[in-house]
């Protein structure tokens, strides 16, 4: 594997008006359809401490304050996804945090309209990453593979 497709793991978060209109698993499999396989998963309701962890590096903007209350509304659907470039893959297909600047073929293009209601989170660094998923998967995740994988990810002549 080449190193511009190196393996990568990435938190994404399915904001509450994902969960509410119902939408999470069109969402997700959009993602596995793309080839990028599921690490860990988990359905919650945000804690407000939580959410301040989440977006501390946003602390004392003036959109802190409605984030932590926007991802606390109601349940989350938060998962790590895996595979080669996913971070990069993972913040293509969402798109422009703006719903109106998002692309069409975009998640956010498709289906959000409006600020705060922009359906997802995306880890947008491997250092974001990676901290993201410590502290929404303090546990770790699940390392597996699919046979399928090395006809979405090898880069060369079958053997």
């Amino acid at each position: 594997m080449s190193p511009e497709s190196a393996v990568q793991r990435t938190l994404v978060i399915l904001k509450p008006d994902a969960v509410q209109r119902g939408i999470a698993g069109e969402i997700i499999a959009r993602f596995e359809r793309r080839g990028l396989r599921i690490a860990a998963l988990r359905l919650l309701k945000v804690e407000r401490a939580l959410a301040e962890e989440h977006y501390a590096v946003h602390k004392g903007k003036f959109f802190y304050e409605d984030l932590v209350k926007m991802i606390s509304a109601s349940p989350v659907v938060a998962f790590v996804l895996e595979g080669p470039n996913a971070i990069g893959v993972v913040r293509a297909m969402v798109g422009a945090t703006r719903p109106h600047e998002a692309a069409p073929g975009t998640i956010r293009g498709d289906y959000a309209l409006v600020g705060l209601r922009n359906l997802v989170h995306a880890s947008d660094a491997p250092e974001t990453a990676e901290s993201e998923i410590a502290l929404w998967f303090p546990d770790g995740v699940v390392s597996y593979t699919r046979d399928v994988e090395r006809w979405m990810t090898e880069d060369k002549a079958p053997s």
